[in-house]
C-alpha cells in the first residue's frame, strides 16, 4: 500500500518565475530554486492582506524558501524504491534576502522574457544551480543598463542566451566548425543553425569567425560575473540576435513567445501615426 511522509527544506535561494490564483486565498508559484530547478508550490494563505509571503513573491527579487514536501510512495516489488515527490510542494515560508535593486519599468520586458525562457526550457525538478546564477546576474546587470543604450541590455539577454542553451547542452563548441570538428577559418562567417551547429554561411545572420570564438572564451570563463561575455555580445550586435533565435525556437517547449508578441504590440502603439511627426 502507498504510504507517505512529509519532510521540510529550507534557506533555499529562490526565484519567481510566474504565479497564478489557486484559491480565493492562495497561489500556485512557478519558482526557480538553485538546488532544485524550476519547481511548483503551493503558497497557501499567500494573497491574504495579513499575509507575510504577499509582500515577498515578487519576480526578480532574490529570495529564501522553506518547504514541506510530500512524498508519496507507489506500490512496487522493490522494497527499496525511492519515494517520488509529488510535483507541486507546500511553501512553508520564503524570506526577502535583499541586495537587489527594484527594475525599472523599461527593463520589465527583458526580464519577463528571461523568465519566460526559463519556463519553456526547463523541465521541473532538473536542477540548474550553474544556469540560476547566470540568472541572478542577468537580473542584476538589467537593473543596472536599462537607463544605459539599449544595446547593452541586448547584450544581457544574448549573454543569457548562450549560457541557457549551452547550460541544457544544445549549443555546440562555437571555436570549431559542428559537422567535421575543424577549427574555424578566420577568413569565413558563420551562422548557428538548429540542426546543423555552427556552419559556415554568407547570410545576413552570420557573424565573423573572431566573433565566436570570442564568444566561445567568454563562456568558458569562470569568473565571478558575466562582463566579458556582455561584452562579447555587444561586439557581436544585432547579427547575433538573428543568429540565435532560429535556435531558440527550435528547443523551446513552445516557440510562441508572449513577451515578444506584447512587446511588439506596445511598440506598435507607442509610432506615431502616419502623416504625424
Amino acid at each position: 500500500m502507498a504510504t507517505s511522509e512529509r519532510s521540510a527544506r529550507a534557506g533555499l535561494p529562490a526565484f519567481v518565475l510566474h504565479r497564478w490564483d489557486w484559491s480565493e486565498s492562495s497561489l500556485i508559484v512557478e519558482l526557480f530554486v538553485r538546488p532544485l530547478g524550476r519547481i511548483a508550490v503551493a503558497a497557501r494563505g499567500a494573497k491574504r492582506g495579513n499575509s507575510e509571503l504577499r509582500a515577498v513573491l515578487l519576480p526578480f527579487q532574490p529570495i529564501a524558501i522553506s518547504l514541506t514536501v510530500p512524498r508519496r510512495q507507489r506500490r512496487t516489488d522493490s522494497a527499496e524504491a525511492e519515494p517520488r515527490e509529488a510535483e507541486v510542494q507546500t511553501l512553508r515560508g520564503a524570506e526577502w534576502l535583499g541586495g537587489a535593486p527594484l527594475l525599472p519599468p523599461e527593463a520589465l520586458f527583458s526580464a519577463y522574457y528571461l523568465n519566460e525562457l526559463l519556463l519553456k526550457t526547463l523541465a521541473r525538478q532538473d536542477p540548474h544551480p550553474t544556469l540560476f546564477d547566470c540568472y541572478a546576474q542577468a537580473v542584476a546587470a538589467l537593473a543596472t543598463t536599462a537607463l544605459a543604450a539599449s544595446e547593452q541590455e541586448a547584450a544581457v539577454l544574448r549573454a543569457f542566451e548562450l549560457r541557457l542553451l549551452r547550460e541544457t547542452g544544445v549549443l555546440p563548441d562555437l571555436a570549431h566548425q559542428t559537422l567535421d570538428g575543424q577549427p574555424l577559418t578566420a577568413q569565413r562567417r558563420y551562422a548557428l543553425r538548429p540542426e546543423g551547429g555552427l556552419v559556415a554561411s554568407a547570410g545576413d545572420e552570420a557573424l565573423p569567425a573572431s566573433v565566436w570564438q570570442a564568444l566561445e572564451r567568454a563562456l568558458r570563463d569562470k569568473g565571478p560575473n558575466d562582463d566579458e561575455l556582455h561584452a562579447a555580445c555587444a561586439a557581436a550586435g544585432p547579427a547575433l540576435r538573428a543568429s540565435l533565435r532560429p535556435t531558440l525556437q527550435y528547443h523551446l517547449a513552445n516557440p510562441r513567445l508572449r513577451t515578444r508578441e506584447v512587446w511588439r504590440d506596445v511598440q506598435r502603439l507607442a509610432a506615431p501615426a502616419p502623416g504625424r511627426g
